[in-house]
């Protein structure tokens, strides 16, 4: 492609050098430049791209994105001058890709919790109606029924324009994609075109990025405030920053509620184990998810297909026969009538709904046994409150690692241990390896009584020292079962 047919819907500062060359690539990272490749020079919170531009120069890059001029020039190279290197990667990877998320129906999904399940039960949804669709999650990334493995809520603009062009090809008519509060930050979707937008709620987390909750808030209501007019904005008018995120979109504004008025509202009737029974838009519907929590995210995945213009009877069909996203209130039963759940909630809020929701059901006679640590190198407010929680919310506690990734385990679990209250220390145990920590859950429990396992839900993988060792909580569960019952 000519550099020139690239630079047509970016703000340009300045230009020094010829903008008739060809450019095979985008680059971003000086290592993975290649030979015809455009660079950019895109500042970050741990290393600055104009400190590579030489290395990327010297593997065969052809020309420059930056934000300031660097010491010299090689007189054979061109160089662009804009106001922010990340905001035109992802515009002059949309044009290098041929404006794919222009070509199909794109909505994102924000908010603290419920991202994965309501994305996911969108991508089903619309597969179950006959569409072709991609999906880009956390979980894992799919166009039609060929998945992508993921790495990041949110991958990098390049590869994600990359993944919407193979979408187009592919037949998809629509796309469900997470979109992260860092993604927003760093502008990773700048240059896509939304169709729609969904708020699910906003509570403690990414605090150890974003500083301040403010600032976590601005990133999310970002997503909204670029939304173009011709879109529809979707929120949580139940959560109280729900409405703050339609204060200045330019995109049609709608808000789904369990609580009251609203332009799409439902009411939970019963809620089980084995799935909740709605009052949806008028109409009852039994469903295989679990939890308030999943109330909300059906709800709002509800609307989204009906602002999508798809029928309403088929939408609460098709949802009646979804089942739980993967690592999303899992649940594992042994042969003496022990019940385990595995749940990614890895915030003081989700951790709150998981409990609530299992409080809501069981039997006062049953014991709870809570299994929960925090993440390393991640946000260390949220570790003594979500011990608080696990504490004041279930009847026994086992306090392990997560992923400690570069901490140290114990040093995560002290913090933790700093949210137990006098009253509550007896029921808690700290329990350093995971593992141990799942099989003492299982042998503490008796017949009735729940597990909950929660933090790493679908991960298969637990991160020490910058290795990712095989683990996966569900299949713990089974093994340890396995061998408490025979």
């Amino acid at each position: 492609m000519i550099l020139s047919d690239l630079l047509n819907n970016t703000r340009i500062l300045e230009i020094s050098g010829a903008v008739s060359i060809p450019v095979d690539g985008l680059a971003f990272d000086s290592r993975a430049v290649k030979k015809g490749d455009l660079f950019f020079a895109v500042p970050g919170s741990v290393s600055d791209g104009h400190d590579f531009i030489d290395a990327a120069l010297d593997n065969g890059a052809v020309a420059i994105v930056c934000e300031r001029w660097p010491a010299s020039f090689r007189h054979e190279i061109t160089y662009i001058r804009v106001d922010q290197a990340a905001v035109a990667l992802g515009e002059l990877a949309s044009a290098h890709f041929g404006h794919p998320s222009r070509k199909i129906s794109l909505v994102g999904v924000t908010g603290t919790n419920g991202k994965t399940t309501t994305a996911t039960l969108l991508f089903n949804l619309f597969r179950s109606l006959g569409y072709g669709c991609g999906l880009i999650s956390t979980i894992v990334n799919k166009i039609n029924d060929t998945e992508i493995p993921a790495t990041h809520t949110t991958p990098d603009p390049v590869r994600l324009n990359d993944w919407m062009a193979q979408m187009v090809v592919s037949g998809c008519s629509h796309c469900f994609m997470e979109v992260s509060s860092h993604a927003l930050d760093q502008s990773r979707i700048a240059g896509l075109h939304f169709k729609g937008g969904i708020f699910t709620n906003l509570t403690h987390d990414h605090l150890d990025y974003h500083k301040t909750f403010d600032a976590y808030l601005k990133a999310k209501k970002k997503f909204f405030d670029n939304l173009p007019a011709e879109a529809f904005a979707l929120v949580n008018k139940d959560d109280k920053n729900g409405m703050v995120m339609l204060q200045n979109t330019m995109a049609s504004k709608y808000t789904y509620s369990l609580r009251g008025m609203a332009d799409f509202r439902g009411k939970v009737l019963e809620n089980r184990f084995h799935g909740l029974l709605m009052n949806l838009d008028g109409e009852e519907v039994w469903f295989h998810l679990i939890g308030l929590f999943n109330a909300y995210n059906l709800l709002s995945v509800y609307a989204a297909a009906i602002l999508s213009g798809q029928d309403k009877m088929q939408v609460l069909t098709a949802l009646s026969t979804e089942q739980p996203v993967a690592g999303r209130f899992n649940y594992v039963r042994s042969n003496i009538g022990i019940t385990a759940i595995v749940d990614y909630a890895h915030t003081p809020d989700a951790l709150q709904n998981v409990l609530d929701t299992i409080n809501s059901i069981r039997q006062r006679h049953e014991q709870l046994i809570t299994v929960v640590g925090a993440g390393g190198n991640r946000d260390k407010a949220k570790r003594p409150v979500m011990a608080s929680i696990a504490c004041r919310l279930s009847d026994r506690v086992i306090l392990t690692s997560d992923n400690p990734r570069f901490e140290e385990p114990e040093a995560i679990l002290a913090e933790m241990q700093t949210g137990v209250k006098p009253e509550h220390q007896k029921k808690v145990l700290t329990i350093v390896n995971r593992l141990e920590a799942i099989r003492t859950a299982c042998s503490l429990a008796r017949s009735g009584d729940i597990i909950l396992v929660a933090g790493k839900g679908h991960e298969p993988y637990q991160e020490i020292k910058g290795t990712r060792y095989p683990f996966n909580d569900k299949e713990v569960l089974e093994a340890s079962f396995r061998e408490i019952t025979g």
